[in-house]
């Protein structure tokens, strides 16, 4: 039997540091892993207790070229319309349409539009590929990261999130090796928005459905390069010791263990802006209805959200608000170097576990509560000062059309109608399971993605 390649392990961001260092897709492994990284000597100290590695490289200090960036917007901007008119979905250009600060940057936006209409053909776009992989070969980071991989006779680069910014000047360093290379898709929402700005051999997708939308937007991949192995995110949820203990967590967070509990899910600032207007209505209907002495909330905000913009709501409803704080590492002022502890991956399971039932905006919360068949409300109204901003633009995003109908989840039309949405919930439970099986493809996916990089049959 042939002796295993080495695996780099590129992982640029917290949440890769979740999906695949601690779950069981390289532990126990017979191979050497080599961490190719920027972290910072806490975090290394830390993954070190999660797996062996035979080495670890910091990678180059990397500055993108005018050039590169250039390309690379001309590209996310080019395909975007692409998309658009593929689909006939015009909230893919939201993902576009974010607010420029500065003269500079609203100045190079602008070329960057005008310059895209005439790339309006899927075949000028491939050539825009070509030009931006010259551009990250001529950076002087390419030869860097070249000279630090070429210390490898052979090796099989895996990268955990496809739109890192330094990723693929890495993969075509790698690739002009003559290594292996493979990256998976990020998350079930990612293949519309046009961030796959890396070339790999091969692409590792959560689904069927995740496959074909891969090969429909990304016309020039071949079928044998995507392959269906699930993730491994959900995997935590089926091991018995990531559930706290209720007594312990009921008492932890202070939480009244004769009431229900509802999590609000929150999200970044971007996606939901009016959030804490959301939670607070949540909290006073339950109030006006008499509900509140049988129901509390449990809140957890997106881990990425750091504002306080939910404080003065949890004040005013002391005692029905419990926040559960995520238990990420923030002791750094560099990204990749913010992270879920372990004890948070026990804490998301074990809010799933023990509350009744998740309230939130479109959220993946949906799937995470449905592993334990627990139903899901998606907030379904706008906020009268809402501006620029709708849930039936959120709600029309291109990966929402994976639901298979409306009754996946349930629908919080207005402020008034919690009380009837809540008692339908209750009685029929969860209705998630279908649409999980569209979007999820998740039975031992830990083991799948380790074949798969590693060819074994």
């Amino acid at each position: 039997m042939s002796k295993p390649r080495d695996i780099i392990l590129l992982v640029p961001d917290g949440v890769g540091i979740r999906n695949y260092l601690y779950s069981d897709v390289f532990k126990g492994r017979e191979t050497r892993l080599h961490l190719y990284h920027n972290f910072d000597p806490d975090t290394l100290g830390r993954l070190r207790t999660e797996l062996i590695f035979t080495s670890d490289m910091e990678i180059p200090a990397y500055s993108e070229s005018i050039k590169e960036k250039y390309y690379r917007e001309l590209i996310h901007y080019c395909r975007l319309r692409l998309n658009t008119k593929r689909t006939g979905n015009k909230t893919i250009m939201h993902l576009w349409n974010k607010p420029r600060k500065g003269l500079k940057q609203k100045l190079f936006y602008r070329l960057l539009e005008f310059t895209g209409k005439f790339y309006s053909s899927y075949t000028k776009v491939l050539k825009l590929e070509k030009k931006y992989q010259q551009a990250i070969r001529n950076n002087p980071f390419y030869a860097q990261v070249r000279k630090q991989l070429g210390d490898f006779n052979d090796a099989i680069l895996f990268c955990t999130h496809q739109r890192a910014l330094k990723a693929p000047a890495i993969f075509a360093a790698a690739k002009d090796i003559g290594f292996s290379t493979t990256t998976v898709i990020y998350s079930w929402d990612n293949i519309p928005k046009a961030r796959l700005a890396l070339q790999a051999d091969r692409y590792l997708v959560w689904s069927k459905y995740m496959k074909a939308q891969l090969l429909d937007f990304y016309p020039e991949l071949d079928e044998a390069q995507v392959q269906i192995t699930g993730t491994p995110q959900f995997e935590a949820y089926h091991k018995q010791e990531n559930i706290i203990p209720k007594a312990e967590f009921f008492s932890q967070y202070g939480l009244d263990t004769t009431k229900k509990t509802i999590c609000f899910s929150g999200d970044d600032e971007y996606t939901s802006p009016y959030d804490p207007s959301y939670l607070e209505d949540l909290a006073r209907q339950l109030q006006v209805a008499g509900l509140d002495s049988q129901y509390q909330i449990l809140f957890r905000r997106c881990p990425v959200d750091v504002s306080g913009r939910y404080d003065a709501i949890i004040e005013k409803f002391k005692g029905l608000i419990i926040a559960a704080p995520p238990l990420w590492n923030f002791n750094s002022k560099v990204w990749s170097a913010v992270y879920p502890t372990q004890a948070d991956v026990a804490l998301l399971v074990s809010v799933a576990y023990h509350c009744d039932l998740v309230v939130n905006l479109g959220s993946t919360m949906a799937f995470d509560f449905g592993m334990f068949n627990k139903p899901c409300i998606y907030i379904n109204y706008d906020q009268p000062q809402a501006r620029n901003w709708s849930v039936k633009m959120i709600y029309n995003f291109e990966h929402f059309k994976s639901m298979p109908d409306r009754s996946s989840v349930y629908w919080w039309d207005s402020p008034e109608q919690l009380t009837e949405v809540l008692q339908v919930a209750e009685q029929e439970g969860a209705k998630s399971k279908a649409w999980m099986d569209v979007v999820i493809e998740d039975t031992h996916a830990s083991e799948r993605i380790f074949k798969a990089l590693t060819h074994v049959q």
